[in-house]
Parts: structure tokens; sequence; C-alpha cells
């Protein structure tokens, strides 16, 4: 064991011990993930070798320490999966490929080993009084092993491995599938003419891309900021077709990167996972762990938001069909690659507003000012670029958050652009959570934001649109999450909640995008300076609720999807792509194209941990609408309010029940009321 060479095996010297990514080669993640599995082993033999009776203190307190930061095999596990999402390539794949079964068998053999659960049932039944944090801790213990199979008989525990270790495998595979798909197409574009309509921004970023590609003209690719604005401007409708059909296809092509039989097989091994557990359905066993308790409440939800927003959406389409020009209706009508385009159209006659007119006011580097200002003004933390912690790639910001009496808060890295290696999407991730240490000191977390922002060109800095300060709100939102952690537990910290409970910090804070006295503080022209005009701000406002109707069912048909799978009592023996079409149908408007598939690019519940769980987007915007109209009543900086939600919610984790931890701050449970306001449903 090379410990002199090998960063995973001292410690690091870093500022505030953060990750040395500048001294982490590949070669050191296999080695530092078996020396963790040793370790782990010969600390879990101790534990059950302990000749003391099993108490909270020598079996719970003890393996979630042990678990938490002088954990070696966590160290090192959070490490490479976070960048196997953030900065990945083909070695670190082939790595991923071979560590994902024996860490999976590690796990199994954890949660299955009789001896360490006969000690912590006899915790469970026996116990000191305990505080309401160490009472979940253990109830979370207890159920967490009993959830991975301690009570089955040898031939159940024996099944139940087989069926988690083909079920990690095929998530990996899944996502690295997609990655491959997506980063392989481009749209090379040589023919000045076919970028007709695109505004200047989208072309000066597709002629970076060629040229970083080393090639002639403009390049789009799949990344948003290279699709999205292509299929909201340009003129050339047959271009907008090749790049939409191009999306909506990944993973489904007669290829090694097809996702169609993966996403079958993973439906069918979380239901046999289930069933084997003495569950009825994969969504049975998941949601008996979720704020929603049960599947009725998941369709209650979705119906009931169905129900309010599917009359507004049929209006809101017609509207669109109407703006039509009139070849277009003759042809056949809308199809779903002129869909943003019309739209945009709509917009500029309905509000003359677009994206491109908001760009100029949204630079990167003043957003990150406006962001790190409103956690300011509501927490009064700050926020320091420290450029000798340690980043992964030279995208990467690393920042030192101090609190508002001035002392050490948590590392922040934020990394914003599309790149190779690169997952789509956005996240937020931890490389290191909060906790209280054996000897007492609050070690702080080190959490980190990846996004596909807009890069910036040879000419401009990064020229952000308004939905993209919405989603650096959203992550930050998450981050805030992990940065006020302030429990006990590692287990129990930051994000460490119920997933329908875990969405509502994020999507709070996207309710700023859109105020007045938020932008006014960062919204400059990034040439002249001038501030964003208070005219074009009331037209951002009035146009909030432009589409929102038909962007809610687009939200919940991607639940009833999720449901549809995960709710299946028998094999899953459908295709994919027609079972599809019509899971999500009560949702859908428009006419389905037949050769597209959203299931096997929809990584949320094929890979990323939604599975059964979608629908705590909408179930954290009920929560989220709701939290935001106590804000708007005193006020949107109002820093005592800010302060409870702070207290009540960002700081306590998974310490209660999410439903008391809002309670505690709201005064009551939340109703539907305040979304339906907020989207101009129901008249306030």
């Amino acid at each position: 064991m090379s410990e002199n060479k090998n960063p995973f095996f001292v410690p690091y010297g870093t500022p505030h011990d953060a990750v040395p990514f500048d001294r982490i080669k590949l070669e050191h993640f296999e080695e530092a993930f078996l020396e963790g599995i040793r370790r782990d082993n010969e600390q879990i033999e101790k534990t059950i070798n302990n000749p003391e009776k099993p108490t909270f203190d020598n079996t719970i307190i003890n393996t979630e320490e042990d678990e938490g930061y002088y954990d070696l095999l966590s160290r090192v596990s959070t490490v490479f999966f976070n960048l196997l999402s953030a900065e990945t390539n083909d070695e670190m794949d082939a790595l991923a490929q071979k560590m994902q079964p024996i860490l999976t068998q590690h796990a199994n053999d954890v949660r299955l080993n009789p001896r360490l659960f006969e000690r912590i049932r006899q915790v469970h039944l026996h116990h000191r009084r305990l505080t309401a944090e160490e009472k979940m801790l253990l109830d979370n213990c207890y159920e967490g092993f009993v959830r991975s199979g301690a009570l089955l008989d040898e031939a159940g525990k024996e099944r139940l491995r087989q069926l988690t270790e083909e079920a990690s495998m095929l998530s990996l595979q899944f996502s690295q599938n997609l990655l491959k798909e997506q980063k392989a197409f481009t749209l090379d574009i040589t023919d000045e003419a076919q970028l007709d309509g695109l505004p200047e921004t989208a072309r000066e970023a597709a002629a970076l891309t060629a040229k970083e590609q080393g090639k002639q003209g403009w390049v789009f690719t799949l990344d948003m900021p290279s699709y999205s604005p292509f299929m909201t401007y340009s003129t050339q409708r047959e271009l907008r077709e090749q790049l939409y059909m191009a999306r909506n296809t990944l993973c489904t092509h007669d290829n090694s990167e097809n996702n169609l039989e993966i996403c079958q097989r993973l439906i069918n091994l979380r239901r046999e996972i289930a069933q084997l557990l003495g569950y009825k359905t994969y969504a049975d066993y998941v949601l008996k762990r979720r704020m929603a308790s049960n599947s009725r409440s998941v369709y209650k939800l979705l119906n009931d938001l169905i129900d309010a927003y599917k009359p507004t959406a049929i209006k809101e389409r017609e509207e669109l069909k109407k703006s039509l020009p009139q070849p277009l209706q003759k042809e056949g009508g809308m199809k779903p690659w002129d869909t943003g385009f019309y739209t945009h159209k709509l917009q500029m006659k309905k509000y003359n507003l677009d994206a491109e007119m908001l760009r100029p006011y949204f630079q990167l580097d003043k957003v990150i000012e406006g962001v790190f200002g409103l956690a300011n003004k509501l927490y009064g933390i700050t926020f320091k670029e420290n450029k000798d912690i340690p980043v992964y790639h030279p995208d990467v910001k690393a920042y030192e958050v101090f609190d508002k009496d001035g002392s050490y808060l948590a590392v922040f890295y934020a990394d914003f652009h599309p790149r190779k290696g690169k997952q789509g999407g956005a996240w937020m991730t931890e490389y290191q959570g909060q906790f209280i240490d054996r000897k007492g000191e609050n070690v702080r977390p080190h959490v980190s934001v990846v996004m596909n922002l807009t890069k910036p060109t040879e000419d401009k800095p990064a020229l952000l649109t308004l939905s993209e300060v919405e989603t650096f709100l959203h992550e930050f939102g998450h981050s805030l999450h992990g940065m006020f952690a302030n429990t006990r537990f590692e287990s129990l910290s930051g994000t460490n909640v119920w997933w329908d409970f875990v969405e509502l910090p994020s999507q709070f804070m996207e309710n700023y995008a859109i105020e007045k006295e938020f932008l006014r503080t960062f919204a400059f022209h990034y040439q002249t300076g001038e501030p964003l005009p208070d005219e074009l701000i009331d037209r951002i406002v009035k146009s909030r609720n432009f589409m929102a109707a038909t962007a809610c069912l687009r939200q919940v048909s991607f639940g009833l999807l999720d449901m549809a799978y995960y709710t299946k009592k028998d094999a899953f023996t459908d295709d994919i792509i027609p079972f599809e079409k019509q899971a999500w149908k009560k949702a859908i408007l428009g006419k389905q194209l037949p050769n597209t598939c959203m299931t096997v690019q929809f990584s949320h519940i094929m890979a990323g941990g939604y599975a059964a769980g979608y629908y705590s987007y909408k179930w954290a915007e009920v929560l989220d609408a709701d939290a935001f109209s106590v804000f708007k009543r005193h006020g949107i900086f109002d820093q005592k309010t800010a302060q409870s939600f702070r207290d009540n919610i960002l700081s306590k984790g998974g310490t209660e029940h999410p439903m008391t931890l809002y309670k505690r701050f709201r005064g009551g449970e939340p109703t539907i009321d305040a979304l339906l306001k907020r989207n101009g449903i129901k008249k306030r």
C-alpha cells in the first residue's frame, strides 16, 4: 500500500481539508477503494465482536461515525462518483464498470450481515432515552437494514444480492450510454444562410465549438445552451427537425448505446426487489419513506394538477395554433420541432420579450454576485474565492463561505459550463457532509453545484438566459441546504432528507428570479452598465405565467410515466416506446411521434434516485409556493423570516419528519392554493 503516494491515505493538507484534486491520479482510486473496503470490514468485525451489550453508543454511533468523515471508502467513493458525472473519460468509465460490482457486493455484505443486524435490532428494541435526532438515526439505521433485506432468509438474501448487483451495473451502463450518445452528435453547418434567425450569441458559441473541434463553420450540439437557442430561433425547419429528432431518439438506435432493454430490465429488477422485500410494487417500497406515503397520494396530486391546469393548457395550445402562419396550418399543423419556435413568436407578440433581450443583463460574473448577494441579504453569509483550494477543472471556482458572524461555514464549488466529459443537466452534490466529530468539532460541509450554462465566447463573456439564472438559483438553493447543515450525524445532515422534501429549498430560490428587488441588485448591461429597465422587468413579471399550464402538464406527464413503470405488479414485458405514449397520455395535448422516447434518457428515474419519486418536483412546488408566500407577505429579503426558514428547515436536514419541520416554519400544513394563485390558475 503506497501510503506516501496515494493522497487518499494521508491528511489532505489543503485549505479546510478540501479534496486535493491536483494530486489525485486515476490509479489512486482502485487502490483506495480496495483499502477502504478492507478497513470497513475490519471496523465491522470490531463492532460485532464487541463483548459488551449492544447500545446506541457502541453500535449505532460507532457505525455512523465510521461511515462518515473518517471512512476512507466514503471519501474515495464521493470523489470518484462525483467526477464520473462531472469530468469523466474512457478510463474512468472502465474503472467504474470494474468497481461497481465490487462496491455493490460490499454494500450487500454490510447490510446482510446477520450479526451486525442483530446488534442493531437489539438496540432498536432496548435503548436509553434518545433525543429526537438520535431516535431518527436509530430508526433510519434499523429501517435501512430491513429495507436492504436483513430479515430475508438465506435464499432471499442471495437473490437480493443478484438483483441489486445487476441493477447497479445497469444504472451505470444507462448513464454511460446516454453521455456517449449525446456527446457523439453534432449538427455541422458550413453555409451561413442556414444560420438564419439565430441570434449572435448562438452563432458565436457554435463558431467557438467548431473551432474547439477543429472544424469549419458552426457546430451545434445537444447540450442545452446550444440546442435550446437553435430550436427557439432557427428559421430552418428541416434543421430544427434534425436536431429535435437527434435529441429525442437518443439511446434508441441499433447500436451499443441503446437503452431500451436496459430500461425494461431495470423496471423489472426494481419490481422484483420490492416484492422480495414484501411490497406489492416498487412504488409501495419507495413511498413508505416519503411524505406522500403511498401511490394514491401521488396520483391524487398529479390528477388534481391535471384537473386544475389542463383547461388552461388547452387554451394556451389553441392560442398558439391560431398564431401559426396559414401555410403551416394547411400542412397539417405544428410539429414538436415547431413548438419552441412559434411559442417564442407568440411571446414576442404578447409581451415583446424573449431570452436574447435579457442576456446582455445576465453576465455570469454579475449573476454570481447577485446570487451570493441574495444569500447575504437573507442570511448574512459571504463568499470569497480561494484559488488555493484545488479544483478538478479550470471551469470550476472554489469559494470559502463565511457566516454572518464571520466564522467559516463551508466550501462551495461552482462548475458552470458544458464539456465533453460532463453529464447534461444541473445538480448539487457534496464532497464532504456536515457533522459533529468525536472531539465535538462541527465539521463543515464542502458542497458543489454542477451546471451546463452558456459558455463565454472569444468576444463576449458568458451571458445567460433568465431560465439559466433560474437553474443557478435552483441548484444554489440545494447548496444552501447543504451549507447551513447543523446536525450531529452526517447521514441526517443537509440534503439527506426524504426525496419529496429535498426540492423545497431549491425550488423556493427560483421564486426570486422574477422579483424586481432582486433583479435590480445585479442585472446590468455587460457593455454599458445600464440596469435592466423597469419596463423590461415589468414584462418579465407579466409574462411569468406564459405557457405555465403547459409547463405544469409536462412535469405531470413525467410523473405519470414514472409511476406507470413502478406501480407494475407483474413482470414488465411491454415495448418501452408505445408504453410510454400511453402512460402519460392524460397529460399530453399534441400528437406524439412514434419513434421518439423519453424513458431511455430519463436519468432521474433510471439512474438518478428518482424512481417512483419524480412527482416530488410538483409535491415540493406546492411547498415552495406556500413558503414563498410568507416572504411575500413580510418582504422578500425579510431576515427574520429567512432566519426561521434557516433554523427550521435548512439547518435541520433529516433530523425530524419533514412535515414537522415545515409546520414549525409555516405554522400549518401547506395547501395547493398558493401554487394555483402564483400560476394564475386561481384568482387571488
